[in-house]
């Protein structure tokens, strides 16, 4: 059900970009607009994962180097079915972690310094099965094409605005035009947020079945939700169209911020875990 329900916003999402195309330029503007977007997508496909790498200063790890984190790694890998990723550090104090990559084989897992000072084994544990769910289902790659249809209805709307208004093949005229570059923008931020909060609780599911123990990453989020929220991320901050890829929010701010959140609400991740951890007793994982 999830799955359906991200690729029917995914589709609501391609059909705004692509209704901004129209109001732009009519059926012209709408094929210049679908090819930018490939060439966009096209681009992130191939290269995002060097992007947000470079983007947050991460540095790549081995055993030799960081023997705790590459072996917790290691074994949720494994026992997730996956290839061993990447597994970078990225010198930041505030409790966090991400991955990127298209595609399993091409997959990277980073934890901040902050995260590893801040929690224990079993704890890093369970955030790191978390990521490594959003490898297994793939969402690094749909985050991506989310995130690049959301900058280009954005951009499309700009140029709405500015340009759209005096074209003759402009078939709203400029109220039309008015309207779609402030709503336009608002709707691809809701749909993009509603995709990030649908797979966050999937990832859950998914670190919960990879590590076996789903009180581990509840104990975690419990732990990194505020000191996350008090701790100043500014790569992040600079970057916000990357912050759905954090397992907690990676910005400041609320009130209205919050309609437009890439995460669900921190206590219900936990209470659904919690249930989980109600379920029949399974095999013992790698670490008991």
């Amino acid at each position: 059900m999830n799955t359906l329900r991200t690729g029917i916003l995914m589709a609501a999402l391609t059909g705004l970009f692509v209704a901004v195309g129209f109001v732009l330029g009519g059926a012209g503007g709408m094929m210049i607009a679908f090819l930018m977007a490939v060439g966009m997508n096209t681009l992130a496909y191939w290269n995002s994962d060097k992007m947000v790498l470079r983007m947050y200063g991460a540095q790549e790890v081995d055993e030799a180097a960081a023997p705790r984190l590459t072996h917790i790694v290691r074994q949720l890998a494994r026992a997730a079915g996956l290839p061993m990723p990447r597994v970078c550090i990225v010198e930041n104090d505030q409790p966090n972690a991400f991955a990127t990559g298209r595609d399993p084989q091409h997959a990277a897992v980073c934890a901040t310094t902050g995260l590893i000072n801040r929690v224990g084994d079993e704890e890093l544990a369970g955030v790191l099965a978390h990521e490594l769910g959003h490898v297994r289902n793939r969402d690094t790659l749909t985050m991506t094409i989310t995130a690049s249809i959301a900058g280009a209805v954005s951009m499309l709307a700009n140029f709405a605005f500015f340009l759209g208004g005096g074209r003759r093949n402009n078939p709203l005229g400029m109220v039309g035009v008015l309207l779609v570059s402030i709503l336009a923008p608002v709707a691809a931020l809701l749909v993009q947020a509603a995709i990030s909060r649908t797979r966050e609780f999937e990832a859950d599911k998914a670190s919960a079945e990879i590590s076996q123990h789903p009180l581990w990453l509840a104990s975690a989020l419990a732990r990194i939700e505020h000191a996350a929220q008090v701790t100043h991320n500014p790569e992040a901050e600079a970057n916000p169209a990357t912050a759905h890829m954090f397992i907690v929010n990676p910005l400041s701010g609320g009130g209205i911020a919050g309609l437009f959140a890439s995460h669900p609400p921190t206590e219900e991740r936990i209470a659904r875990l919690k249930a989980m951890a109600g379920e029949p007793a399974r095999a013992a994982g790698p670490w008991g």
